[in-house]
């Protein structure tokens, strides 16, 4: 007989891209490159954005290899059907590239310059017009059936509090060994968040040479908070009931589940082969541009730049956030939150404090709310709007061989 479960599986439908991909999304994206033209492309967007229009952007004047490598990733991910870039003219983002990228992909792209176009009103109203008419063509667009096996799918944390390594962050773990064992690609993150769990982690790597890449990671990680004079545990965690780092940093490492590690990334980098990986976000090199995430939504842009469709974002403190291109699927740790945040949150893993439900069905609850995303259902942070997008300057060295999945 036909689970439930298999039964809804069913439902899964996404759009196909030519590069053998399929979007559960397909947004238009409006794209600024540089923060001068931050106003006119958001005045282009905002008419659309019930109707599946999204903003994104990166506001620095000066190159940076790691910030034009994440906004082509954005505009060729599999979520995005078809793109208006928005450029002022005199700043140094390599434009014309990043046309050429996007339409090399298979979909509509326009490049609008505003000192060639006749300056603010002309520049919104010919964008407006091209999106107008791009959308109807996306929504139009027909859908193919996809599984898990085309699915890749991060998790990430945010203002934990005391149960959360205890309910919503183990219940993340078990619905990805789930989705592990049933061919998706997963990423964790948040090494400046594992300091602790390198051995674990080390333990669980299918060779020693990754092993060794993992250790590495949060080594280097640690090495950054030094030199900062900060970490991660902070007044919010101690507010909401943490006690210590290494508490923080197990909590943190749950989310990962019991499977083994098939490979290490850095934003950008897409997984190539099903399974989970880790994904490092802290730059590298010596501290140059902060810390290494300014805020719980540039690392959410890092993972979906590595081709995550959607997002498992847990909290204690609570959280509103959502994403421009992928979907985030909140989950609280405790049920006062939930109560009090109901509207933004889309899984309460505080019923396993309450003794209403286990670790396991909380799991299986993630897992279902993951394939009514993945059939066009939209999270809360979606029926709220929230498309929340940041990108500032970062370096990273390329990853080596032994990061590879075998």
């Amino acid at each position: 007989m036909t689970s439930g479960l298999e039964m809804d599986l069913g439902r899964m439908r996404g759009f196909p891209r030519q590069d053998g991909r399929k979007g559960i999304r397909n947004f238009v994206v409006v794209a600024y490159l540089v923060e001068c033209a931050h106003h006119v492309a958001r005045q282009i967007a905002q008419p659309f954005q019930a109707e599946g229009c999204q903003l994104i952007g990166f506001p620095g004047c000066y190159p940076s290899d790691y910030a034009e490598r994440v906004m082509t990733a954005m505009c060729t991910h599999p979520n995005v059907g078809a793109v208006l870039l928005v450029s002022l003219g005199c700043e140094e983002f390599r434009r014309g590239a990043l046309l050429d990228a996007v339409k090399a992909s298979g979909r509509p792209a326009e490049l609008m310059v505003i000192q060639e176009c006749g300056g603010t009103r002309a520049t919104i109203a010919d964008g407006r017009a091209w999106v107008e008419r791009t959308l109807a063509e996306c929504n139009a667009a027909p859908t193919v059936p996809i599984g898990f096996s085309d699915l890749v799918i991060g998790t990430k944390c945010g203002g934990s509090d005391g149960l959360s390594g205890v309910t919503i962050n183990p219940a993340v773990g078990r619905a990805f060994d789930r989705l592990g064992a049933a061919g998706a690609m997963l990423m964790f993150e948040e090494t400046c968040e594992l300091i602790g769990c390198e051995e674990h982690m080390a333990g669980r790597a299918v060779t020693p040479e990754l092993g060794e890449e993992l250790r590495n990671a949060v080594r280097k990680a640690d090495r950054y908070y030094t030199d900062l004079g900060h970490g991660s545990f902070g007044g919010g965690n101690i507010k909401y009931g943490l006690s210590t780092l290494e508490e923080k940093s197990l909590g943190a490492y749950a989310k990962s589940g019991r499977g083994p590690i098939v490979g290490m990334l850095k934003p950008g980098d897409r997984p190539s082969a099903n399974g989970l990986y880790l994904m490092d976000t802290v730059n590298d090199g010596p501290v140059r541009f902060g810390i290494p995430n300014i805020n719980d939504t540039q690392t959410i842009t890092e993972m979906v730049a590595s081709g995550c469709h959607l997002i498992v974002f847990t909290t204690g403190a609570g959280s509103v956030v959502g994403q421009a291109v992928a979907p985030v699927l909140k989950g609280v740790s405790n049920s006062r939150v939930y109560q009090r945040l109901s509207d933004d949150i889309d899984v309460n893993g505080g019923t396993i404090a309450d003794g209403v439900e286990s670790i396991d069905r909380v799991g299986e609850r993630i897992v279902e709310r993951i394939i009514a995303m993945a059939s066009g259902e939209p999270s809360k942070s979606e029926l709220l709007g929230h498309q929340e997008f940041s990108l500032s300057y970062k370096t990273y060295e390329p990853i080596g061989p032994a990061c590879l999945p075998l």
